[in-house]
């Protein structure tokens, strides 16, 4: 071990940078900070090997973003000169994926014409109207999207509406429809909007029931699902900090 150690005196800072970086970026469990910290060299390693290596998989995934951007610019150019419904939706789709979501709105609303009567652009201007906090209008389209295919996107559509319902005031509904949608859907998004509902309702120990249920899913999942959740992870411990016990 002493022999190791000496071998990694001079890059003992490198790693732990690293190791740090990827710390403050993916913010897996704590405990790894003190790994890093306290085993310098070693420690860093150890979590490269565990924590960084496997998430290649996902780095791959951000390289799209520049063909994406590629294509945006494109899209943008091509508009000028064919401004058809498709190239408009197809437009909107790539800025919604870089969460530009009012330029990907206003491309939604030049796609969508008369007679469209395919559910995906509501859809997806829907979850646009949902991150703009424009919830009467995010009603408006998953209701549409809702009423053709109560199934759609595996439920997340459901989902949505009820969160959108919450929104705007509808607690009947959006109670309604929650509690039809956690029967059938496990996706952590929908749990965790529940929950946040029932709290806003004053039914905190039902809300702690659903956040405890997404925390629930972190030991039995697989370790590439349990980055993806990591997100809903980290906004279900804190919705339990704001909870009563």
């Amino acid at each position: 071990m002493g022999y190791l150690s000496l071998f990694l005196y001079p890059w003992n800072f490198v790693l732990q940078g690293i190791a740090i970086v990827h710390f403050i970026r993916r913010r897996p469990d704590w405990y790894w900070l003190w790994v890093i910290l306290i085993g310098g060299g070693l420690g860093a390693i150890v979590y490269i090997a565990v924590e960084v290596l496997p998430d290649f998989g996902l780095l791959r995934e951000s390289v799209k973003v520049f063909p994406r951007r590629r294509r945006i610019r494109e899209l943008e150019a091509i508009i000028l000169d064919n401004p058809a419904p498709g190239n408009y939706e197809e437009l909107a789709d790539l800025l919604l994926e870089e969460k530009k979501y009012a330029r990907a709105r206003e491309c939604f609303n030049k796609s969508i014409s008369a007679r469209t009567d395919l559910p995906d652009p509501f859809y997806r201007r829907g979850i646009c109207e949902i991150e703009l906090q424009d919830f009467p209008a995010a009603v408006a389209d998953l209701e549409r999207v809702v009423n053709k295919d109560p199934k759609y996107d595996f439920y997340r559509g459901s989902g949505l509406l009820a969160h959108a319902y919450a929104k705007t005031g509808d607690a009947q509904r959006a109670d309604a429809l929650f509690r039809q949608t956690v029967q059938i859907s496990t996706l952590s998004e929908t749990y965790l909007n529940y929950a946040e509902f029932l709290r806003s309702q004053g039914r905190n120990a039902e809300a702690r029931e659903w956040t405890q249920r997404v925390l629930a899913k972190k030991p039995t999942l697989p370790s590439y699902l349990r980055r993806r959740e990591r997100p809903w992870f980290r906004r279900a411990k804190g919705l339990l900090k704001q909870l009563p016990v």
